[in-house]
């Protein structure tokens, strides 16, 4: 018999939580951060060495999928973890947020959202009835219903009529996935940044009953004090016993914050974003190598991290392979801030675990306020 995907609750710490998350291709461990392989790949990385860094999940990209190479090509050739060589657990989004940001290449309607390609300018139409299609063809081990995420700041009709056309997505979803042993769907929680929207999402969500639930409609220009501020009361409107997915976020701060709040997933394409463009995250915030103070400098990015980067490589190296375009930059500065991202989530894990996240937390802000090592 096939094994069912399951969340398991092990300790929680004011409203932080740790935990397993089951699925036939592995657990994921909560608190958990999803590096982004938006086109079947993490950029400069290869799957194992992203599996090194302590990734138990990756994310692929609905739309971008369904456009190049096809779900189609992708199952014919075994499906996306075949394809890209990647045999634990992947999540898919479900292709609505990359629409959205389409503006005026889309139409949207009851029915779903016709769109132009931004490769080619050919014409698709995204429903939820497709959107799990492609998501299946993908063989995503969770699945996201299909939703409509509006930009903020927007007025409160606006966003209470994109809810609640999402929330009709969302059953029409959950009726198009229909019932898969192994596999999981989640639900997307909307309501911008008014409370009664956000509950009333959550109670339309409940009653269609999904494995698991995001909190969608956050870190689209909001701004962290008012995402923070949603966080404080959104995720208590959705089950204990299901996973909590915060998605497109973030930063070091606002992971600690997500996760002080009882959020247990994110995603972000910003560590391998930032080490396509010379940042590096650390301990003590961002490097920016680039600069000329690291021309000459011996050291290690972090002195204390064990990642390849830090290990072998000074901070002058990295900045000579920068300046001069070379591509080993990209993967060893995307290696180390992915290494950094899983370092910290295990770190938050332990210290939920051992009821010592204020302590971490408090350690963690120190830190970050003693800004980077001096240079020579």
């Amino acid at each position: 018999m096939t094994q069912r995907f399951s969340f398991t609750l092990n300790a929680t710490d004011g409203k932080a939580r740790t935990g397993v998350i089951s699925t036939p291709r592995g657990e994921v461990r909560t608190p958990a951060f999803m590096p982004v392989g938006t086109a079947a790949t993490v950029k400069a990385m290869l799957p194992e060495s992203v599996r090194a860094t302590g990734a138990d999940i990756l994310l692929g990209n609905t739309y971008h999928l369904m456009l190049r190479p096809t779900a189609e090509r992708i199952a014919r050739l075994g499906g996306l973890h075949r394809f890209m060589n990647w045999e634990r657990p992947i999540l898919t989004d479900s292709g609505g947020f990359q629409v959205m940001s389409l503006a005026d290449l889309r139409k949207l309607t009851e029915e779903g959202v016709r769109f132009k390609s931004h490769i080619d300018g050919s014409d698709h139409m995204l429903t939820p009835e497709r959107s799990m299609e492609i998501q299946k063809l993908l063989g995503s081990d969770i699945v996201m219903c299909f939703d409509e995420c509006p930009a903020l700041p927007a007025t409160d009709e606006a966003v209470a009529k994109s809810m609640r056309l999402s929330m009709r997505w969302a059953e029409r979803s959950r009726e198009a996935f229909g019932d898969r042993p192994g596999h999981a769907l989640f639900g997307i929680m909307q309501g911008g940044v008014t409370r009664d929207l956000r509950e009333e999402s959550a109670a339309a969500l409940k009653a269609i009953g999904f494995d698991g639930y995001a909190v969608g409609g956050l870190a689209v220009g909001e701004g962290q004090e008012a995402m923070f501020s949603v966080l404080d009361y959104a995720p208590g409107f959705l089950p204990e016993d299901r996973p909590r997915y915060l998605m497109g976020v973030g930063k070091p701060d606002d992971i600690v914050g997500a996760v002080e709040r009882g959020i247990d997933m994110m995603d972000c394409v910003l560590p391998s974003r930032s080490g396509r463009t010379g940042q590096a995250w650390t301990r003590r915030g961002q490097v920016n190598i680039k600069n000329a103070r690291h021309a000459d400098d011996p050291r290690p990015l972090d002195a204390d991290c064990t990642c390849p980067a830090c290990r072998s490589y000074s901070r002058a190296y990295l900045h000579h392979v920068f300046r001069s375009g070379e591509i080993i930059s990209s993967m060893l500065l995307t290696w180390h801030n992915l290494h950094y991202f899983q370092e910290l989530m295990d770190g938050l894990r332990g210290a939920i675990a051992k009821a010592e996240l204020a302590q971490f937390v408090a350690a963690f802000h120190a830190q970050r306020a003693e800004g980077d090592i001096d240079p020579l």
